[in-house]
């Protein structure tokens, strides 16, 4: 398999998770945040600064119901798979700007 094809393969499976498994996700605090209720230190929580951000609390602000987290989620991947792809261009172009006798061995 091409290495294109597998990664258009895992966006797709990603992408394809995302909308039908997220909206799913349990509703219920994560570890840190029961933890921190259990103990009682849950009153010394601050705010972030992203909170208001567009994706903030895994949902898309403006979209109503599941498909807000599926597109939240969308969003991230996309985020993600972007990142990874410009940062494999950069290594790859400067790999190739370091003659071969100056590689490591692979």
């Amino acid at each position: 398999m091409r290495p294109l094809g597998f990664v258009v393969g895992g966006l797709v499976v990603a992408l394809m998770l995302v909308f039908v498994v997220a909206p799913y996700a349990s509703d219920e605090p994560d570890g840190l945040n029961k933890v921190a209720r259990d103990k009682g230190f849950s009153r010394t929580e601050r705010t972030h600064p992203l909170e208001d951000s567009p994706v903030a609390s895994y949902s898309l602000k403006g979209v109503g119901g599941r498909l807000s987290t599926g597109y939240a989620g969308a969003i991230g991947i996309l985020a993600c798979f972007g990142l990874a792809f410009v940062s494999m261009r950069v290594i790859r172009r400067r790999a190739a700007r370091v003659p071969r006798k100056e590689r490591a061995p692979t």
